[in-house]
C-alpha cells in the first residue's frame, strides 16, 4: 500500500540505518478494510456462548456457578447443546483448582449425564517434573495443542482468576489484559469457546458488570457474560445473560435450584452431589433482580411482599377492582410507593383494563388468584418430581433436561421423559 502523504514529513528522509534492531523487526502495517472477509458468528450455545471468544459465568458463592458450568459441559459431550455442535459430541478441557475432581467435579458431571471420556483435566508438568497449574498467558501454546488433540469445543477455567500468572495484579486493567488478550487470540485461532468462572463482589450494585470481582477488564474483554443470581422473591436462583456483544441480550432467564443426587455406590460408601433442577423461564431478567436488590436489598424485597399483601386485601375489600389512581392513593397512605405497588400487582397477576371517558385505568384481581397460584405451584412440583424420577432411573445416560423447539430461541425449559435425549436450548 502506498504511504500516506503528510505535510510535515517526508518518508524518503528516513534512513533505515538509523533504526534500532527492535524498530526494524517491529513496524506498523496498514490493512484496508476491503481486504477483510466478513464472517458470521458461530455459537457453541446458540445466542449465548460464542465460539472463538472468551465468555464469563459470574455469580456469588453457593449459587451453583460451577454446577451450571459442568452441566453445560455435559451437554457438549452429549451433542445436545443447541449450537454449532448439535448432534456432534465434542470434548471439554477443564482447568479447575477450587474443587476436588474425585469428590466434586466428576460426581457433578455424572449427575448431568456427561460422557466422562470426553472431559479432560488439564494438568501442567513443570521442567522439574512436578505437577503445576495452568498459567496464563504462559501455557497458551500448549493449551492450543491440547484443544486440537482432544477435538475440544470448550475450555473451562474454574475459576478464571486463579489461572492468571501470579506476577499479574488482577485488579489492574493493563495487567489483566496481558493475560486475557492472548487468551482471546488463542480462542479465535483454535475456534474454541473459553468459559471463565468468576466471583462477584459482596457489595450490591445494579450493573452486573460492575460487581464482577477484580479489574473491569474481565467484563470488558469477555464477549458474553452469563450470570447466576439469587431470586429474592421465592428463594430460587436465576441464570441469564448480563452481556452479549455478539448476539441478542433479550433472552429469557431461567429459574433453577440445586438438588441432591446420589450418583454412585462405592466400597467406601455412597457418593452424593448437587444437580441443577430447572424450574422454567422467569418473567424477570438478571438485570431486573440486581436493580431491585440494589435499591433496597432484602428490605426492598420485603417491601414488595408487604405491598402485595396489602394490595390483595384492598382489592378484595372493594369487590376485586378499583381505579388505578385510587389504589395508588390508598396504598401511599399505608406507606407503599407506586413502584412497589406495580411490582406487587405483577406478582398477583392483576389485570389492567380501562373504561369511561376520559379513560381511567382499572386494576382487577384474577377471578381466583389463590387457585391460580396453587396451580402454578402444583405444576412446579410435578416438574420437580418428573426430574427426580427421570434422573433416578439412570445415573449417567438419561438426564431430565431443558429442551428447545427448533423454531423458538426462547422456549420454556421443559422436561424430557425418562430414557430420551433432548436438545438443550
Amino acid at each position: 500500500m502506498s504511504p500516506l502523504p503528510h505535510p510535515d514529513f517526508d518518508i524518503d528522509e528516513v534512513d533505515p540505518r538509523e533504526l534500532s534492531d527492535d524498530q526494524r523487526v517491529r513496524h506498523v502495517e496498514l490493512v484496508p478494510a476491503s481486504s477483510i472477509k466478513v464472517k458470521p458468528v458461530h455459537w457453541l450455545w446458540k445466542d449465548r456462548i460464542p465460539l472463538g471468544e472468551l465468555s464469563l459465568l459470574a455469580g456469588r458463592e453457593a449459587l451453583g456457578k460451577s454446577t451450571i458450568a459442568y452441566t453445560l459441559a455435559a451437554w457438549i459431550t452429549m451433542g445436545t447443546m443447541k449450537g454449532r455442535f448439535l448432534g456432534d459430541p465434542r470434548s471439554v478441557l477443564v482447568a479447575a483448582t477450587e474443587d476436588s475432581w474425585e469428590h466434586t467435579i466428576v460426581p457433578r458431571l455424572m449427575a448431568a449425564g456427561a460422557d466422562l471420556d470426553r472431559v479432560f483435566r488439564v494438568d501442567v508438568i513443570t521442567e522439574d517434573g512436578f505437577d503445576g497449574l495452568l498459567t496464563l498467558p504462559s501455557d497458551i501454546s500448549d493449551l492450543h495443542l491440547a484443544v486440537v488433540q482432544s477435538d475440544a469445543a470448550l475450555v473451562l477455567l474454574d475459576p478464571l482468576m486463579s489461572r492468571l500468572s501470579t506476577h499479574l495484579d488482577s485488579h489492574k486493567d493493563a495487567e489483566v489484559r496481558v493475560a486475557l488478550e492472548p487468551l482471546t487470540a488463542f480462542a479465535k485461532r483454535a475456534r474454541v469457546a473459553v468459559l471463565g468462572i468468576i466471583h462477584v463482589n459482596k457489595s450490591s450494585g445494579s450493573d452486573a458488570l460492575n460487581v464482577i470481582m477484580g479489574s473491569r477488564a474481565f467484563g470488558a474483554v469477555a464477549r458474553a457474560v452469563l450470570m447466576a443470581v439469587k431470586n429474592p422473591e421465592d428463594g430460587t436462583c436465576l441464570f441469564g445473560l448480563a452481556k452479549n456483544n455478539l448476539g441478542p441480550k433479550e433472552l429469557p432467564a431461567y429459574r433453577y435450584q440445586i438438588v441432591g443426587q446420589k450418583v454412585a455406590d462405592t466400597d467406601e460408601g455412597p457418593v452424593w452431589t448437587g444437580r441443577i433442577d430447572w424450574l422454567g423461564k422467569s418473567d424477570r431478567s438478571v438485570d431486573e433482580v440486581m436493580i431491585a436488590m440494589s435499591e433496597g436489598g432484602m428490605e426492598g424485597v420485603s417491601a414488595i411482599d408487604d405491598a402485595k399483601g396489602w394490595l390483595e386485601d384492598y382489592l378484595n375489600s372493594v369487590g376485586g377492582s378499583k381505579a388505578s389512581s385510587i389504589v395508588k392513593s390508598a396504598g401511599a397512605k399505608q406507606g407503599h410507593n407506586e413502584r412497589n405497588l406495580q411490582r406487587a400487582a405483577a406478582k398477583l397477576k392483576v389485570q389492567f383494563g380501562s373504561e369511561g371517558f376520559p379513560r381511567i385505568t382499572i386494576w382487577t384481581l384474577p377471578a381466583n388468584p389463590q387457585r391460580a397460584v396453587s396451580q402454578d405451584n402444583a405444576l412446579e412440583t410435578l416438574a420437580t418430581v418428573a426430574t427426580v424420577a427421570t434422573v433416578s432411573h439412570t445415573h449417567t445416560s438419561s438426564y431430565a433436561s431443558p429442551v428447545s423447539s427448533e423454531d423458538s430461541h426462547d422456549s420454556d425449559l421443559t422436561l424430557q421423559s425418562s430414557g430420551t435425549t433432548g436438545v438443550h436450548e
